[in-house]
């Protein structure tokens, strides 16, 4: 197998930095509508359905970047007996909320 530095690894084609980045601008659209809908004053049952939805479109973008993480970095950072990126993860799920 030839040798691929993890800062190659960590390179995105053009199509799936559009693709994410879309993904990103539709969150922030849906953010956007929940600070309109406070302002109006809309249904505290719609703006919470929308934060929800904002919230979930959240945690599909971050398991995307999570599972290309692992594919990518971790298994090559495994198959070089090279633990730092493994243990940089660890510490970053005992972080989350």
């Amino acid at each position: 197998m030839p040798h691929i530095s993890v800062k190659m690894l960590k390179g995105r084609t053009e199509e799936q930095k559009k693709k994410l980045c879309s993904r990103l601008r539709r969150i922030e659209g849906q953010l956007r509508t929940c600070e309109k809908m406070l302002n109006e004053n809309a249904e505290c049952i719609d703006v919470l359905r929308l934060v929800n939805s904002a919230s979930g479109a959240l945690k599909g973008l971050w398991t995307t970047l999570l599972t290309d993480h692992l594919h990518h970095c971790i298994t090559h950072a495994m198959s070089q007996k090279d633990y730092k990126l493994v243990d940089e993860l660890a510490e970053h799920f005992k972080n989350l909320k």
